[in-house]
Parts: structure tokens; C-alpha cells; sequence
């Protein structure tokens, strides 16, 4: 932790007093940290708008706002240029294993049909529309002009894109969260938990189905008991065709993410494995829809 970001949490407006500070791993995008001020916690989080990754953070304080108030996400306390200050959570960070445990994946799903269907009538300001193969096709551009080492791959990539684009078809419209990692869900023991919100956006429900199924490698039976909780009946083949097609697009974002930063992330991080491993996902689970759904 650097002395300038110890004083300026210290000197926040929002404290009762002196506070103590340390700081909180695993962020991919935000240095975060965890402060008690008078015996209550609180996580605070650094970040500016982000434009490579297409984060505002106007944006990520309105969906954190609009969770509060459908009760799936902490309090936001207080907030200034670059730090959004929240109440912290009490409880078990999850895992992919975590996520797989039936009884969390049946109510995961039952948060995320709240959060799809809840938010928007609670969001004030401008909504991003969260549609990731315009994401990829950014990140495209990023790669090429960056002189990336992954180069050679993007014509390839793009044309893969291109073809799950057409594939996954006309979609439903909902709020998404968009970056369903396991540890973006806290259970406290009563209730599980939906935080961080730096790519919340309109989106396609098949989004937030597929990236958590990849990013939390759902069995396929799990996947398809997922996706008939959600809709409330078996999904049929077409439905399984975008849904899959969306997954293979899901993997690439998060690849592409990686790649991106790669060239661009200030975050300590071996950014290189990561694209590797999500690449090695990507393309078992692409080779798996073109047998089955193409």
C-alpha cells in the first residue's frame, strides 16, 4: 500500500474518526482495501474511468446504487473522483467449487433473475449497453494497434466472433452484471451477495448465464438445470444453440480481456497465463459447439 493512497482513504469525509487500512486482494481491474472506522468496515475502491476496458465508473456508481436498493449488493457510503466507498460484507467469498455446490447455484440464479428484471427500475442516469461483440471488436482494435503478441490470431478470432454474432441471433433485453467471477458473489450465511459492477450493462440474460457457467466450468447437466430455473422451462435446441454460441463468446471476451491487459494493466498480475488459460477454455468449449450446434 502506498503512502498516498493510505492518506487519501484517511481523509476521506465519510469517517467518524482515525481509521485503520489494509489492503484487500484479488481485484483484476481496482486496488482495493478494507478500512474500519469505528468499529464498522468498509471496502474502499480505487478506479478511474477506464476506456480501454469501456468501464465508467458514473455508470458503475448508478448499478451500485440501484443494488442496494433491491438488496443484493451493499450500501455505497460515499464516493468521489476515482473511490467508491461500501460497506463490507461479513462472509464466504466464493470459488468456482463454491459456485458449483447446487443449493449456491440454484440461489444464484434466483439473484440473477432479480438483479436482470429489479434493476432498471431502480437505475438513474445513462445505461451502457454491454454487448460484447462490440467489446470484442474494441478489443480488436486495441490489439492490433498495440502491436500485441497474440497478432497473428486475431483474423482468426474476428472471424469467430463474426460467425457466434450471427449465431446467437435476436435476444431478450435485461440488466446484466457481466462479469460473473465467483468471487463477485459473498454469502454471509443468510443471503449470497452480488458486488462489483464496473461492467453492468443492458445485455442479453444469456450473457450473465453462459459467463457464469464458463468462468465457474458448470457441468453440463448444471448448465441445463440452470437455464431451466431461469426460464422456468427446458430450454430447446435453438435456445441451447445461442445460449452455447454466447458462452464461446463469453470465453473470448475474457481472453481478449487478458490480452488487453497484457499491454495496458498496471495491476500486479501475470496477465500472460491468464490469457492462456481462458484461451485453452475458449477453444475446448468452441470445438464443443461447432459438433453440436453447427
Amino acid at each position: 500500500m502506498s503512502d498516498s493512497d493510505k492518506n487519501r482513504i484517511a481523509g476521506l469525509p465519510c469517517w467518524q474518526g482515525a481509521v485503520d487500512i489494509e489492503p484487500l486482494s484479488g481485484g483484476m481491474t481496482n486496488l482495493n482495501y478494507r478500512v474500519t472506522d469505528a468499529g464498522e468496515q468498509y471496502v474502499v475502491r480505487f478506479g478511474e474511468d477506464d476506456p480501454v476496458h469501456l468501464i465508467s465508473r458514473a455508470n458503475e456508481i448508478a448499478s451500485c446504487k440501484a443494488a442496494f436498493e433491491i438488496g443484493v449488493s451493499p450500501e455505497l457510503v460515499h464516493h468521489e473522483a476515482g473511490i467508491l466507498v461500501v460497506r463490507f460484507i461479513a462472509g464466504k467469498v466464493f470459488d468456482e467449487a463454491d459456485v458449483r455446490v447446487e443449493q449456491n447455484l440454484e440461489r444464484i440464479v434466483a439473484l440473477l433473475k432479480r438483479f436482470h428484471r429489479e434493476i432498471p427500475g431502480q437505475f438513474n442516469g445513462v445505461a451502457v449497453m454491454f454487448w460484447v461483440f462490440q467489446v470484442l471488436r474494441h478489443y480488436h482494435n486495441l490489439l492490433v494497434q498495440g502491436k500485441s503478441s497474440h497478432i497473428a490470431r486475431l483474423p482468426e478470432l474476428a472471424s469467430i466472433a463474426a460467425e457466434l454474432e450471427a449465431a446467437v441471433g435476436p435476444v431478450e433485453i435485461v440488466f446484466g452484471h457481466n462479469d460473473l467471477l465467483p468471487a463477485n458473489f459473498i454469502d454471509d450465511g443468510e443471503k449470497i451477495w452480488l458486488i462489483d459492477f464496473d461492467y453492468a450493462g443492458f445485455n442479453s440474460p444469456l450473457f450473465d448465464l453462459s459467463n457464469l457457467a464458463s468462468n465457474n466450468e458448470l457441468s453440463d447437466l448444471q448448465e441445463r438445470e440452470m437455464l431451466e430455473r431461469y426460464f422456468n422451462a427446458a430450454p430447446d435446441h435453438a435456445t441451447l444453440g445461442s445460449y452455447h454460441a454466447m458462452k464461446c463468446a463469453s470465453l473470448l471476451r475474457e481472453t481478449m480481456w487478458s490480452m488487453v491487459s497484457e499491454l495496458n494493466s498496471r495491476v500486479d498480475m501475470d496477465f500472460a497465463d491468464y490469457t492462456q488459460k481462458n484461451l485453452a477454455r475458449f477453444e475446448s468449449v468452441y470445438a464443443e459447439y461447432k459438433n453440436n450446434y453447427h
